[in-house]
């Protein structure tokens, strides 16, 4: 599979294998690990939950938007949820295309639509508390704090 959420700790290289082509000159990764300091708050350890169905079909949307706007590209990405620790990895996003600047390009974009569309939330522990955070943008939020599978709409 190409587009997954994992409950395990994320294989790297596996994650890479998916994407090596003939004709790739270029492979890019993203790989999103677990930092202590967040907006000088020391975290602990995070919850990574998501609507595992909804997240998987919007990982492959991204695939797809990245193989039609970079041509020759491919694309696998792995999202973690569970409880992670400080430096666990989060995401790996592996990206190859003909060449390294549509490589760099795709993987960015990949990453920055994974914040905007997938549903996956993450709560935050820290030294004075928590708290249910929606996508780094922010723009997702839930009088409940995490959203109901019926809260969610393709």
């Amino acid at each position: 599979m190409m587009y997954e959420i994992s409950k395990e700790p994320i294989d790297i290289q596996a994650v890479i294998d998916k994407v090596v082509k003939r004709n790739a000159g270029a492979i890019t990764t993203f790989i999103g690990t677990v930092r202590e300091l967040t907006k000088g708050k020391k975290t602990l350890y995070l919850i990574y939950e998501a609507y595992e169905a909804m997240a998987v079909k919007k990982l492959a949307q991204i695939g797809q938007e990245i193989e039609q706007r970079w041509e020759g590209s491919c694309v696998a990405i792995t999202h973690r949820v569970g409880r992670l620790d400080i430096t666990d990895v989060a995401v790996v996003i592996a990206v190859s295309t003909p060449h390294r600047a549509d490589a760099y390009d795709a993987n960015r974009y990949a990453i920055e639509r994974i914040k905007e569309i997938v549903p996956i939330w993450k709560k935050e522990h820290w030294e004075e508390g928590e708290a249910w955070i929606g996508n780094q943008l922010e723009t997702v939020t839930y009088p409940s704090g995490k959203p109901e599978e019926g809260d969610l709409h393709e």
